[in-house]
């Protein structure tokens, strides 16, 4: 577990890289109980694990960072799967595409929703940044992680790829 200007998030890694991040839940204690959920012990982070938790936070308190040097082990993983969240991995903060641009790189048209699929399932968010990829027109599309859209709005205004919208309240 670690603190970040959204939340206590957590991470989770094996031999060959990280292979989870948690986005905030509504208390630590839920976001605790979701990675104990994967059976792995609580311990302490090698130097890799702790690098990629400074550079998540850094990310997340607005210094651009596109985590692109953090090992992700996507083991198990659909290969479609896998094209669409290397293609993410390009993608720098402050900067969004859409689900059909993503499509495009892949040399599918017409699988925007394939690719809204697959990044609805990525086990690494800010990772393999879902957040940064938006559906046509510019419309928020889906966020699967806790929080769901506000949470995508809220990281995509810390990395300057949105405006921060002022509220009535």
């Amino acid at each position: 577990m670690f603190g970040t200007a959204i939340g206590s998030c957590g991470i989770a890694w094996g031999e060959r890289g990280i292979v989870g991040v948690w986005l905030p839940e509504s208390s630590e204690a839920k976001t605790r109980a979701r990675l104990a959920g994967l059976g792995a012990p609580e311990a302490e982070p090698p130097d890799s694990v702790r690098k990629a938790i400074a550079d998540i936070v850094d990310l997340l308190n607005g210094t651009p960072n596109d985590l692109a040097d953090i090992v992700v082990d996507l083991d198990g993983v659909p290969e479609f799967h896998q094209k669409v969240y290397e293609i993410a991995r390009k993608i720098p903060p402050g900067k969004t595409l859409t689900y059909g641009d993503i499509a495009h790189e892949l040399g599918m048209p017409g699988s925007a929703q394939a690719v809204g699929q697959a990044l609805g399932r990525n086990p690494v968010p800010i990772v393999v940044p879902c957040h940064r990829v938006l559906a046509a027109g510019g419309k928020d599309g889906g966020f699967s992680a806790p929080g769901g859209v506000s949470t995508k709005r809220r990281m995509l205004v810390i990395e300057g790829a949105l405006a921060d919208e002022p509220t009535l309240f």
